[in-house]
């Protein structure tokens, strides 16, 4: 009985983490419908929108769960970096990756982003000075070579994509690197709830400086404001909560390599329902791409935060 509870549980886990990361890819799918055709969005007013109300319903989420959404701005440290990892970390993640979408589309802009795993691993050969293991050095070739079937189409002498869509969806990776590595000594202390929750706040208030979300709406028709609440609430919200709580059954490393629903996802959509051209050259490169994270994720271990002091 009780190794069948256990095994029900595992199978829990891995249908939220792998609902949770499904919903982020369709997420940005939708959001390419609506920086396309007439009365567009633009990106930085979606994205002003999305983190701000996200922001917000997060944090209501946080303290009807009593997870005390206040106590990081009692150490000056930890507000400190929860502003930082708000600005430098989740502005970036999400405007860059929806300049991408806008200038090509989600498939090959969440392909792109999915480099991120690679730039932490970088980040950490660099500047702590470890040599990557046989595995961290397959999986960056695997990066690589992926990279340049999805930016190419294996071929050398030109570009198969728009160089926007290239730079943004680099950069998007880099935002990965630098959302995953900011908030580390704060998610310990404070709960993912409400670091993210304050997070997505401080970035949607900032975004308001460079794109007031009053400025600029378009008109709300109802297959309009369908799409923008599904970018906010399933998008967004439900895909957080689903990814935390799918952490009380399996390992942050099995979570982690389930995160691979999300290329896989905004993939099949863009094709069957947005008809998006994807060639053999992209299901390549997204493949080796997936399956470079997925020996990073298995093989590498990044070394130890060093957690704030809440006392």
């Amino acid at each position: 009985m009780y190794v069948k509870q256990t095994q029900n549980k595992r199978l829990l886990g891995i249908l939220l983490a792998s609902g949770g990361a499904t919903l982020w890819g369709v997420s940005g799918v939708i959001a390419q419908t609506l920086f396309h055709g007439e009365h567009a969005v633009t990106p930085a007013w979606l994205t002003a929108v999305r983190m701000t109300f996200a922001g917000i319903l997060l944090l209501t989420y946080s303290a009807l769960r009593h997870q005390q959404p206040l106590r990081v701005w009692q150490n000056k440290r930890a507000a400190l970096q929860q502003v930082l990892f708000g600005l430098l970390g989740l502005i970036p993640i999400q405007f860059f990756y929806f300049l991408a979408i806008r200038y090509g589309n989600a498939a090959v802009a969440t392909i792109l982003q999915f480099l991120g795993p690679i730039v932490i691993t970088l980040y950490y050969i660099v500047f702590h000075r470890q040599l990557p293991s046989r595995a961290e050095t397959i999986g960056m070739v695997f990066a690589l070579v992926g990279a340049f079937f999805v930016v190419t189409h294996g071929q050398l002498t030109h570009l198969a994509v728009s160089p926007a869509l290239l730079f943004w969806g680099l950069m998007s990776a880099v935002a990965v690197a630098s959302s995953t590595l900011l908030p580390r000594p704060l998610l310990p202390v404070y709960g993912a709830g409400p670091v993210n929750g304050w997070g997505l706040l401080i970035g949607g208030l900032a975004m308001n400086f460079i794109q007031p979300i009053w400025v600029g709406v378009p008109p709300l028709t109802p297959t309009r404001v369908l799409a923008i609440s599904a970018v906010i609430l399933f998008g967004t919200l439900l895909a957080f909560v689903m990814y935390a709580v799918s952490l009380l059954y399996i390992s942050p490393t099995t979570a982690s390599l389930l995160d691979a629903f999300e290329p896989l996802a905004a993939t099949v959509i863009s094709i069957t329902v947005l008809h998006i051209p994807f060639s053999w050259a992209d299901g390549l490169g997204g493949a080796l791409i997936i399956a470079a994270v997925v020996m990073l994720t298995m093989g590498y271990r990044m070394p130890k935060a060093t957690e704030i002091d809440d006392s």
